[in-house]
C-alpha cells in the first residue's frame, strides 16, 4: 500500500541564469556567517581514559619495546627496566 505525500515543499522555478548569479552572493553570506560563528559553534570534546586503560596501554608499550630501549631506560633509572635486565641476566646464567 502506498501513501500520498501531501505536504511536500514546492520549489519555485528560477531560470538558470538568475540561479547562478544569486548563488555566489548567497555563498558569500553563508561563509561570512560561518566564519563569525565558527569559534563558538565548535563543541569542545574531552576524553578521560580510565586508570585500567592507562595501565593496559603502558603494559603494551613495555611488552613491545626493544632490548636496546630497555637498556637505555634502565640506564636512566627506570626500576622496571632494571628488574627486567636483572631477570634476563639471571636466566642466561642458568
Amino acid at each position: 500500500m502506498s501513501n500520498a505525500i501531501t505536504s511536500a515543499p514546492v520549489q519555485p522555478y528560477v531560470p538558470v541564469a538568475q540561479a547562478q548569479s544569486a548563488q555566489p552572493a548567497a555563498r558569500a553570506q553563508a561563509t561570512s556567517q560561518t566564519k563569525t560563528q565558527a569559534p563558538s559553534a565548535l563543541p569542545q570534546d574531552t576524553v578521560h581514559i580510565s586508570a585500567a586503560a592507562q595501565q593496559a596501554s603502558q603494559a603494551m608499550k613495555e611488552a613491545t619495546e626493544t632490548p636496546s630501549q630497555t637498556a637505555q631506560e634502565a640506564g636512566h633509572g627506570d626500576r622496571q627496566a632494571q628488574r627486567l635486565l636483572a631477570t634476563e641476566a639471571a636466566e642466561k646464567k642458568l
